[in-house]
């Protein structure tokens, strides 16, 4: 009986293993050649608009948002407001990837678990290599945040997640939701 379970428990690895590689792949990809598409410090010309539009005024008040990041965006100059919101789409499009990647594994017949971890693994290594374009002090501020909440500097674990929504199709939900106050103050249309 073992031999069975250990037979049909091999091909998710192995399928598994192939997926996050090439995530991994199209996310270096991805931010490799986000640098020709767009002049470091300058938005493409359709979002300049929603960029000025979603400047911040000048304000000697402390940032009232929960969410840290939030406020170190509002502490940004506009070339880094610009660089980050560039970021963000990035993240974004991993985020598209990912509900790929669990159509293809739904439609595989791998169960709402295996797509869950799957996910948020996927999650996590997006986080990792979209901090890759960003400041260390920003990087430092948000791994910090990780820290003190989920006691990883990326994020949450799977079995994290599940303790919070109580079921594994909710962790495939959140896997690919964004924070919608980071999108707003990007001026990007939050997700999920």
């Amino acid at each position: 009986m073992s031999t069975s379970v250990r037979a049909s428990a091999a091909p998710v690895h192995r399928a598994a293993l192939p997926t996050r590689f090439v995530v991994l792949f199209l996310l270096s990809l991805l931010t490799a050649a986000s640098g020709f598409l767009v002049a470091p410090g300058q938005a493409h010309a359709a979002q300049a608009p929603i960029l000025t539009a979603t400047a911040p005024a000048v304000v000697d008040e402390p940032c009232t948002s929960s969410d840290p990041a939030v406020c170190m965006i509002r502490e940004m100059t506009p070339e880094q407001r610009a660089q980050a919101r560039e970021t963000r789409i990035r993240y974004h499009q991993l985020l598209d990837t990912m509900e790929d990647v669990a159509d293809r594994m739904h439609a595989a017949g791998s169960s709402d678990e295996e797509i869950a971890r799957t996910l948020v693994d996927m999650r996590n290594d997006a986080k990792d290599i979209t901090r890759a374009g960003m400041s260390p002090e920003a990087v430092q501020a948000l791994e910090a945040r990780n820290m003190k909440k989920y006691g990883n500097p990326l994020g949450p674990t799977a079995d994290q997640q599940y303790a919070k929504y109580g079921s594994w199709s909710a962790v495939i939900a959140a896997a690919t939701r964004s924070s919608a106050a980071v999108d707003r103050e990007l001026g990007l249309e939050p997700r999920g």
